[in-house]
This record gives structure tokens, C-alpha cells and sequence, in this order.
């Protein structure tokens, strides 16, 4: 079946406007704090400590791209000139004392210019200011509940909703945060290890049973961002994911007097309003 220029030009131009949008829809993705189809790069910062991130990991890029092409230099010359056809009569050259001093101290010097940046970006996650919210996110087999104590105290779960995009991610109440506030997240676990990560955020830490562990952003933008259980624990591990929704002071004001109503309300649907029952 013979292809006419004009049908093949057809061909080519819709191929081209499906790439492009597939990459605009990457871009959206992105935007969006989630995971964008045949992405290479991390996803887009949301919070200062995300943006250290990225900056440290697009110059430590550059820096082990520079000691790739260097290594394969030295490959392709020992290759070149120093194979059978161009010395018949080996070298019995046994050490250089310059050379040995010098690959010894070079890498060094470069791990340590890696380690200062890089203990630098730890402290900082791990230095936590004073936090105008705190969120208690509490793993189970298989979903997330979260608790805010600075604010009435509620408690409600959070599971994997089927019929809400994106796939796998889109959940049915999601845990909400002010912009621009200091957050606070303690997580622990209920039954066995999990581990919460928004990656827009550049947060990770494990949900460990009998152990309160804490970490914080600040959300510098809002929207709606996702993350996952990223600690293997069970069967169902790929279908316990994190959605923060970040609203500004007066969109969270309003949701925490709503929040304290639903979820007192609703008997069952969270374990805060079971104990409270119970009591």
C-alpha cells in the first residue's frame, strides 16, 4: 500500500501535536505535585527544602557526569595508545609517585565538596522550626489517618478511592495543609512498618510501630500534591497513597470546622470518633 507525500506529512504532524501534547501534559503533571509520564527528573519543588534538593542533586549531576567523561577519556586513550599494535615493547613502568598521590587526593577533595553541601541539606531537614500546625499520619495495612491536635483534635482515614484521578493516587479525604505555614508531620505506625513520602515537598520518613518519628515542610504552593507508602509493607503497599491538598488560611479555616463536624459526626469512619465513643 503505497503512501502518498501528503498522507505521510498528515502522519508526521500528528504525531508531532500528540508529542507535544504528551510533553505539555508531563508539564501539567508536574505542576500538579505528581508523577508525569516518562519523567527523568524529579518532580517540581513545592517547599524550601525540595529546592535545596533539586539543587543539590542538579550539581552533583553535573559533577559525576565530568568524572564519567573523564574516566571514559582515560579509557579510550590507554585503548588507543597503549595497545599491542602501537607498543610491541611493553612498558615496565611499575608506580608513579605523582599519579598515586594524585588519585588519592583529587577524590578526596571531591567527596568532601560533595559531603559539606550534602550534611548541610541533612541538618536542614532534620532542624525542625516551630510549627504552626502539626498532622499525625498513623500507616496501617492498607491506608493512611490523619490526626490535628492543634485543632480540635479530629481524626479520620484516608484510603485509595477507585473512581477519583489520577490513578492509584486520588484518595478520599485528603490530608490539608495552609500554604506557606510551617507543618509538622509525626508519623507513626499501627501494625507494621510503612513510610510517608511526598516527594514534591522532599519528604520521606518510616512510620515504625511504637516509635514517633517527625519531619516538616512548608508548602509554597498550593494545589493538590501526592505521594506513597514507600517502605514495603504488604500485600496492598501500592495502594495506600498520600494526597496533601495545600488551601490558603481562610479555605483551611473553613475546612477545620467542617472537618470537626463530618468526622465527628460520622460514627466508625475514623478511629478518633471510636474512641471518643467509647469514652
Amino acid at each position: 500500500m503505497k503512501v502518498s507525500k501528503g498522507q505521510m506529512g498528515a502522519r508526521l504532524l500528528g504525531l508531532a501535536v500528540a508529542g507535544v501534547a504528551l510533553t505539555a501534559n508531563g508539564v501539567a503533571s508536574a505542576e500538579l505535585g505528581q508523577p508525569a509520564p516518562w519523567e527523568y527528573k524529579l518532580q517540581g519543588a513545592a517547599s524550601p527544602v525540595m529546592e535545596q534538593i533539586t539543587k543539590f542533586h542538579d550539581g552533583l549531576l553535573i559533577v559525576i557526569t565530568l568524572i564519567t567523561l573523564f574516566v571514559l577519556g582515560l579509557l579510550i586513550t590507554v585503548v588507543v595508545k597503549f595497545n599491542a599494535k602501537a607498543n610491541p615493547v611493553p612498558t615496565r613502568t611499575t608506580h608513579n609517585t605523582l599519579i598515586e598521590v594524585a588519585w588519592t587526593l583529587i577524590p578526596v577533595m571531591i567527596l568532601v565538596g560533595i559531603a559539606i553541601p550534602s550534611f548541610k541539606l541533612l541538618f536542614q531537614e532534620l532542624d525542625i522550626p516551630k510549627a504552626d500546625l502539626t498532622v499525625k499520619a498513623t500507616g496501617k495495612q492498607w491506608y493512611w489517618s490523619y490526626a490535628y491536635p492543634d485543632n480540635g483534635k479530629f481524626e479520620f482515614d484516608s484510603l485509595m478511592a477507585q473512581d477519583k484521578q489520577p490513578r492509584l493516587l486520588g484518595v478520599d479525604n485528603e490530608m490539608v495543609v495552609p500554604v506557606n505555614k510551617v507543618v509538622r508531620v509525626q508519623t507513626t505506625g499501627a501494625d507494621v512498618i510503612h513510610s510517608f513520602a511526598v516527594p514534591a515537598f522532599g519528604i520521606k520518613i518510616d512510620a515504625v510501630p511504637g516509635r514517633l518519628n517527625e519531619t516538616w515542610f512548608t508548602a509554597t504552593k498550593t494545589g493538590m500534591f501526592y505521594g506513597q507508602c514507600s517502605e514495603l509493607c504488604g500485600k496492598d503497599h501500592a495502594f495506600m497513597p498520600i494526597a496533601v491538598r495545600v488551601v490558603s488560611d481562610q479555605e483551611f479555616a473553613a475546612w477545620v470546622e467542617a472537618a470537626k463536624k463530618k468526622f465527628a459526626s460520622a460514627p466508625g469512619s475514623t478511629f478518633a470518633s471510636a474512641a471518643g465513643a467509647a469514652q
